[in-house]
């Protein structure tokens, strides 16, 4: 199934139609890795192109954001309620994908009459090599999960949220070897100061929780949460890989087929695993026993599930139209909002420390911003002197 879509568009002999009928994305050319430019962005050759650019990286960053600030909280309102089961935290985290097929139908459905004229054909993907990445990388997302289960579980939100934020570190070595990325200054400042932003929560000692849990389930907890923070990285610079030197696809469905196939893998592996542990047995009691009742408990997996798939969307949507490395700053930058959100629905208390670190977010923010404006910036004045010499 995953090769049949991943292929739809590239090993016919109509590719060239069904190609016309997808919205094309200006994005970073797939041999950008062999060049000299200090970072992955577009070069935009038009006003109306740089303008859909930035539109689509906001978009995504909304959804990044939202998703993953929702299912953040609903995650902890899960355990807060009663809820413990690790595989079921890890299934929920990928099962809501059939909902992206909505918007896959509509995103075809509404771009079906218009036709972009591109300069070359689209690429031929063979369908054992897509569906062997598809494979390898769900499985890899259902590893990542189950870590960042069981780490929620046994670690204080402030330790987790702190080792969470040693993702940027382990995502610029990744993006270093594997996407050639490289560091400016204001690249440089971005990921420390988020770095800096997410750690100020882990050592806010107001936001220490006391915990029943063994030293030795403590360390489990830390090594798991430390695993999955590099292999949440390593994901993203794969994601990344993949879609230049393999689909080599400029459209919005390329990123949907990406989080449904492999989110489709990695819910099915979230289901074995649900089974082969037995903890399928304990869901029934879990139900009766949340202490908001059985269809809050209902809702609040639903919730969670589609929340996940939303930002999903929003992380593989920014690996595709900018870099890895961007898609993690922003996931980073969510971590300091969490709270504002926790303030609001579990009354949390807002000291001066979260304060601070939710000003560092949006400072390192704006920095990483102000970079992709400068090179932005550089890259139309490139194509206008080509232009004017030709």
């Amino acid at each position: 199934m995953a090769g049949d879509s991943g292929n739809n568009n590239n090993g016919n002999s109509d590719g060239g139609s069904n190609r016309d009928e997808e919205v094309q994305i200006q994005i970073a050319d797939s041999s950008k890795a062999a060049t000299s430019s200090t970072h992955e962005v577009p070069i935009q050759n038009s006003p109306v192109k740089s303008w859909q650019w930035w539109l689509m990286v906001g978009v995504n960053m909304f959804f990044l954001i939202a998703g993953q600030t929702a299912s953040t909280l609903l995650g902890r309102f899960y355990y807060n309620q009663g809820g413990n089961s690790k595989w079921m935290s890890t299934f929920v985290q990928t099962a809501g994908f059939p909902v992206l097929f909505i918007a896959l139908f509509l995103f075809r459905s509404k771009t079906s009459s218009t036709q972009t004229v591109t300069s070359s054909p689209a690429p031929t993907i063979s369908i054992p090599k897509i569906t062997l990445i598809y494979v390898v990388l769900g499985l890899i997302i259902a590893a990542d999960d189950l870590m960042y289960s069981y780490g929620l579980l046994y670690l204080p939100v402030s330790t987790y949220s702190l080792i969470c934020a040693s993702q940027l570190a382990f995502n610029a070595v990744f993006s270093y070897f594997l996407n050639a990325q490289k560091f400016t200054p204001l690249i440089f400042n971005s990921v420390v100061l988020l770095t800096f932003s997410a750690s100020l929560l882990g050592v806010d000692e107001n936001s220490q929780g006391t915990t029943s849990i063994s030293h030795g389930k403590y360390i489990l907890g830390f090594l798991l949460t430390l695993g999955a923070s590099a292999t949440y990285s390593l994901i993203l610079s794969l994601m990344q890989v993949t879609f230049e030197k393999v689909i080599k696809r400029e459209t919005f469905s390329v990123v949907l087929n990406m989080q449904i196939y492999t989110a489709l893998v990695a819910t099915l592996a979230s289901l074995v695993g649900l089974f082969a542990s037995g903890e399928w047995m304990t869901l029934q009691g879990e139900m009766h026993a949340f202490q908001s009742g059985k269809l809050s408990y209902v809702m609040t997996l639903l919730w969670t599930a589609i929340s996940w798939q939303v930002a999903s969307v929003g992380v593989v949507g920014l690996i595709f139209v900018v870099s890895s490395l961007f898609s993690n700053v922003i996931s980073t930058l969510a971590l300091p909002i969490i709270p504002v959100f926790a303030v609001i629905f579990f009354h949390d208390k807002m000291d001066g420390v979260k304060i601070i670190a939710m000003l560092m977010a949006i400072w390192g923010f704006m920095s990483y911003g102000h970079q992709l404006y400068v090179d932005g910036k550089k890259g139309r004045k490139t194509t206008v002197s080509v232009e004017e010499t030709s």
